[in-house]
């Protein structure tokens, strides 16, 4: 990068931005440019073609929102900054521009990585603020030619930290190294994620883990290295992670017992992304499983959080670990009067012709009951989508029962009762 610009530099460099020569330089830097967008523009359009959804960490939401835009734009300024020199042209125009890119590029690859990392997060913007700030501040205390002086001023405060004294410009220096090293290990997470999620070969259960165990291993030994690039001691950590760990057992029973279970549930597979269970009363359809919680959908839209720990110790029905299968029941009345081996064969076969039920196992009627009013006729038939609901199946038979009845001109008897009056006497 361009060395920093003394007062008088920064002076001539405001006077030679009107000199004739700029207008070749501003040429170039618009030609770097834009051939940084066609070249992003082509790879993107290149794997859109492809049906190859581009990492976007790289080319963003649009073509010069990403780190792959900035990137190469900074490296043709460098050539062609290396070109006007080799011609003996008087830089001005790249001195701004270099710092300038150099910002705009350590602005979009964290916020990038950021988003891609923790999509859902709200605090994303604030981020985003944050480091543009702290970007276009740099560039413009650089361009300036107040960094040596703020070097100076920085490592004129120090303190004695375990014996070894640590001044501001360190600590300045060990938090930018943690945040890069700590970014660059989302990032690598993140392309292992994407990666591991596509793949159609691997049960989503067993994705899932692997994505869980890749993020947090990466961030530990991410956490390390930057820890270290801070200039902490790591053998002094020791001290520090026996107590946590005292800390974990004693106070923090419960949230690791959760994220046990988490890895618990996804290595059995015991339940799997997609199945329809039953936790407590609560019935629905497993649409994730996090390391700490489970989250269950309802058919009626409503989401239940459940700790993973309950799902380990409390009864959990499946209905989709086995045999997604389930048998369902309505019951009907019909008049004593009628042929009832006859209705059951014609309901037996209605029931049979509604498109979600199976024909394996057949549909059954069974006369279950000599009711006061009737024969009452139990109706079970299978379906193998539980996860689309039983409402709209059951309706359907229902229908299917008493369009059957009203065709052969069987009557669904009301409720009787007989009074008897006793003669009063004359």
């Amino acid at each position: 990068m361009n060395q920093p610009l003394s007062m008088n530099e920064l002076q001539e460099l405001l006077a030679a931005l009107l000199k004739p020569a700029a207008l070749t330089e501003l040429a170039s830097l618009l030609a770097c440019l834009g051939l940084a967008w066609l070249i992003v523009w082509r790879v993107a359009s290149a794997r859109a073609a492809n049906q190859q959804r581009p990492l976007s960490v790289l080319f963003g939401r649009h073509v010069i929102d990403g780190v792959l835009f900035p990137a190469l734009a900074l490296l043709l300024a460098f050539g062609a900054r290396r070109l006007l020199i080799h011609f003996g042209v008087h830089l001005a125009l790249f001195k701004l521009a270099i710092p300038v890119l150099v910002s705009l590029l350590a602005i979009r690859f964290t916020v990038r990585v950021l988003t891609v990392a923790m999509p859902e997060s709200t605090g994303m913007r604030l981020v985003e603020r944050f480091v543009s700030w702290v970007a276009w501040l740099g560039s413009i205390i650089w361009i300036t030619g107040l960094w040596p002086d703020l070097l100076k001023e920085l490592e004129s405060y120090a303190w004695k930290i375990g014996g070894k004294p640590v001044t501001l410009l360190d600590m300045l220096q060990g938090g930018l190294a943690a945040t890069v090293v700590l970014v660059l290990s989302l990032w690598i997470s993140s392309v292992i994620e994407a990666r591991l999620m596509q793949s159609s070969s691997i049960d989503l259960s067993m994705r899932k883990i692997a994505v869980s165990l890749t993020r947090a291993a990466l961030l530990f030994v991410g956490m390390l290295v930057a820890l270290s690039a801070a200039g902490i001691d790591l053998t002094a950590l020791g001290v520090l992670g026996g107590a946590l760990g005292v800390g974990i057992g004693f106070g923090l029973q419960k949230l690791a017992a959760n994220y046990v279970s988490g890895f618990v549930i996804l290595a059995e597979r015991s339940l799997r992304i997609g199945d329809m269970v039953k936790v407590d009363g609560f019935e629905g359809r497993i649409s994730d499983i996090k390391t700490r919680y489970t989250v269950i959908r309802a058919l009626n839209g409503r989401e239940a959080i459940v700790p993973n720990e309950t799902l380990i110790t409390t009864r959990v029905e499946n209905s989709s670990l086995a045999d997604p299968q389930v048998l369902l029941s309505t019951v009907v009345q019909v008049a004593y009067g009628c042929d009832v081996e006859q209705v059951m064969k014609s309901l037996a076969a209605a029931v049979a012709s509604v498109p979600r039920v199976l024909a394996t196992p057949e549909p059954g009627v069974q006369l279950s009951n000599f009711a006061a009013d009737g024969l009452e006729l139990t109706v079970t038939f299978w379906i193998g989508d539980p996860q689309n609901g039983q409402g709209g199946v059951r309706s359907d038979v229902n229908l299917a029962v008493l369009r059957t009845l009203q065709g052969l001109g069987v009557e669904i008897p009301y409720p009787q009762r007989v009074l008897h009056q006793a003669a009063s006497g004359s």
